[in-house]
Formats: structure tokens, sequence, C-alpha cells
């Protein structure tokens, strides 16, 4: 599915709305090619793509960090062009990079990002707000004495210290070990509470399956599809009845045939991918015909698609 497939949402609630938006550099690779894209208000979205996808230009024009070639984005009704200094307060940005003065206190750099946008001082916001992100004993520590995914969360904070709307995270859990990242999942969604609606790239699908409301995919410059989480596993995802028969085989029965069904090496399991949106899966006369033709079942299971088969998948489909 290219990018002139995917139609943009012209429904109430969307706080950020991309126009055929285009990039090439000067080299002339064309980063991105024509994305329309809205987003919605309090929701969290998921941008899933390889490296070199687009991903980072696509957040980089909308933070108003590189120039576009071509489109418009519209934050909270604000041109980020015309309107830029209405546009970026509206966005908090936190990088892939750890970029911290080493020696300077966390409290202290996340006011100083605060002032850099406006905004009045206000010590008790900022005190609450590392609270909130579990920085609060940590608030007079120099930042070089915090571990990687402290230093993750003081970004976090310096990126809502002037009270922004929308909050781009870049790869928020890269380099973080799996506790880490399951913390930082719960911090995304206590800020999503709070009414700040999230826009995260990841290389790692668990982390879209975990907290995202919608996915979208990018590769090569193009959205290939953005959908409701739920509705996009159930779209592309499969689910298979997987058999296991009490004695091997080595062919699968004529009677069978129309099953397609997939006998792995060894011999004894069966595999039967289905749709589970139609009206008549086959389940029920598949087990009666695998009895009759005079196979032993010794269990069934079911599984289904992952986030990750619908993003290898999608992402093949393009090459």
């Amino acid at each position: 599915m290219k990018a002139s497939d995917t139609s943009a949402e012209t429904g109430v609630n969307a706080i950020v709305q991309v126009r055929g938006l285009s990039k090439t550099y000067d080299n002339g690779h064309q980063a991105l090619k024509n994305i329309d894209l809205d987003i919605r208000e309090g929701e969290i979205l998921a941008l899933l793509g390889p490296n070199g996808a687009g991903k980072t230009t696509l957040i980089s024009i909308i933070c108003g960090l590189v120039n576009a070639s071509g489109g418009t984005v519209l934050v909270g009704g604000y041109d980020h062009v015309k309107q830029y200094r209405k546009s970026r307060e509206l966005i908090g940005l936190v990088p892939q990079e750890l970029a911290l003065g080493a020696f300077e206190l966390v409290e202290n750099t996340v006011a100083l990002s605060r002032g850099l946008f406006g905004k009045s001082k206000n010590p008790e916001f900022i005190q609450q707000l590392l609270e909130n992100l579990s920085l609060g004993d940590k608030a007079t520590s120099p930042v070089n004495r915090l571990s990687g995914g402290m230093k993750r969360r003081v970004l976090i904070a310096k990126a809502l210290s002037h009270e922004p709307r929308v909050l781009f995270l870049d790869e928020p859990t890269a380099g973080v070990d799996v506790e880490l990242r399951k913390d930082m999942w719960a911090v995304i969604d206590e800020l999503r509470a709070d009414g700040v609606t999230i826009i995260l790239t990841t290389h790692y699908i668990e982390e879209a399956e975990a907290i995202a409301d919608r996915v979208g995919v990018i590769n090569a410059g193009e959205i290939l599809v953005i959908e409701d989480k739920q509705v996009l596993m159930d779209k592309l995802g499969k689910k298979q009845l997987v058999i296991e028969l009490r004695e091997a085989i080595k062919t699968i029965p004529a009677e069978l045939e129309e099953f397609n069904l997939q006998l792995c090496e060894v011999g004894n399991t069966l595999t039967y991918t289905y749709d589970i949106r139609a009206e008549r899966t086959g389940i029920t006369r598949l087990l009666n015909d695998v009895q009759n033709a005079g196979l032993t079942l010794k269990d069934i299971s079911t599984s289904q698609s992952s986030l990750e088969d619908i993003f290898v998948n999608l992402v093949k489909a393009d090459a």
C-alpha cells in the first residue's frame, strides 16, 4: 500500500495535521514522499519502520528542525512555518541521543528548558514533574551520576518542562534494558492519561504492541498503512490452528488437501491458517476430516500474527 492509498482522516480531534509533506535532500535523496497524516489528540501513535525509512525526518520537520521541500503541517491549528513559535510551543521532543550537560543538576537543566520557551519560573511544577517521572530524589544530582534509564527520564522532563500538548519520542527506549523499557512504557501511559498526545518511533515491535493506540508503518519515505492497532492486527494478521498428531505422517492425506495445511518437517504437526473475520472458519469440518482420515490428535492450539509479523510482511511487500 502506497502513501496515495492511505488517506488522512478529516475528522475532529486531530491535533497534528500533515498534508502532502515531502523532503528531498541536496544529494537527491527523497526522504519523504507526499505524506498525509492526522494525529489524534490524546492518542499514542507508534511509527514503525526500518533504518532510513523517514521516521526521524518526519518528526524533525513537524518539530521545525528540518525544512520540508513541500507540503504543510498544522499543530493545534498553527502552521509550523508561518506560525512557528505558536506551533513549537505545543511540542515537546525527546531525541534519540542522550545530549545532556554532564555536570548540570537535574532540576536546573529541566528549569532551563522551561525558560527557553519563555515560560515563567515555576519550581513547584518542575518538582512535581520530576516526581511524576520518578526523579524527585535526583533533583539535586548531577546528570553524569545518573544511569542511562534515568537520563532518558530527564530528557522527557526537559521536553515536558514547558507544558506541551504533543510529545515526540524518537526511539525512547533505545539502549535501555528490558526492565527499564517496561518502566518507560508505564511513564508514557501515565503521560497519555494526563492528556498528552504521544508519537513515538521505535524499532521494538513489542513496544508498539504494548502501548500504542494506533500503528503507522513507514518505509522508503511513504506511509504503507496507519490503523488502530487491533484493527490492523485483525485485518492483516493471520490466525493459525496448530494440530499435533500422536503419530507422524509423511504426506498430507488427499481428503485434507482443500484446507491448504502445512506439514512440519518432523511430520507430527499440521498448521491451518484461517481468517477470523470469516463467517465460517472451517475448523469444525477440518477436525472431523482429520479424524476421518485416520489421524489421531495429541493436542491443538491457536496463535495469531504479532505486529512484528505484520510489519515484516508489509515491508517485504513494498520492496
